[in-house]
């Protein structure tokens, strides 16, 4: 598979046009204090910067993105900043809710295998379940000596109740599809924040006097 069809994901690219009249040099040096940031390797060549990260603290304001390249061009309307900036954590949260999907089918599978609960276990359940309503159901000497009324008899049928428990018991996808829905709510505002957020830190050091 050609990953530039797909790469954009974890990849954020974009452009800023530099202000009238300001040089490469000037551009990369106001952008200087983004880069020089503890765990951040920068090498330059000409007017292109690639930068590294590792272990970024968490106040460095370009802490999601691991890697990425700046690069002045001059076009029509006069130069401007062309960026691409690589985020794992981006990646990660793509890629969790198709992890957590797939154990999801995996329990689902389980239990198409398990099949129902047997007799035994049902048998099993409904016994535990006849213990504890004899144990609720037995006033103690004081209650019985202060004329409290005897608790009431569970309306449900022991043997329904006996099976839901033991259908509780199977194993659920619900949490594997939890967890695979807030990782993909956690990519979609998270490209998009990050995308916009870049974008104006990029334009604010840039143009800011």
């Amino acid at each position: 598979m050609n990953l530039r069809f797909i790469d954009w994901l974890w990849n954020i690219r974009g452009s800023v046009p530099l202000p009238p009249g300001q040089s490469g040099d000037e551009a990369f040096a106001r952008l200087d204090p983004l880069l020089q940031q503890p765990g951040t390797s920068c090498e330059r060549s000409g007017e292109t910067l690639v930068f590294t990260k590792k272990d970024q603290a968490a106040q460095d304001r370009m802490s999601i993105f691991d890697a990425g390249a700046l690069q002045i061009e001059q076009g029509a309307d006069g130069a401007v900043l062309r960026y691409r900036l690589y985020s794992r954590a981006l990646l990660f949260c793509l890629l969790a809710p198709l992890l957590f999907i797939a154990f999801g089918q995996m329990i689902v599978g389980i239990g198409v295998l398990e099949g129902p609960p047997t007799e035994a276990e049902l048998k099993a359940e409904k016994a535990k379940q006849e213990a504890k309503d004899k144990k609720v159901q037995t006033l103690n000497p004081i209650d019985q000596f202060l004329g409290a009324p005897a608790p009431e008899k569970p309306k449900k049928d022991e043997k329904d109740k006996a099976k839901d428990k033991a259908k509780d018991k199977k194993h659920s996808p619900t949490a594997a599809y939890v967890f695979a829905a807030i990782f993909a709510v956690l990519f979609v505002a998270g490209r998009i924040l990050e995308d916009w957020l870049i974008r104006k830190r990029l334009r604010q050091a840039l143009h800011d006097s």
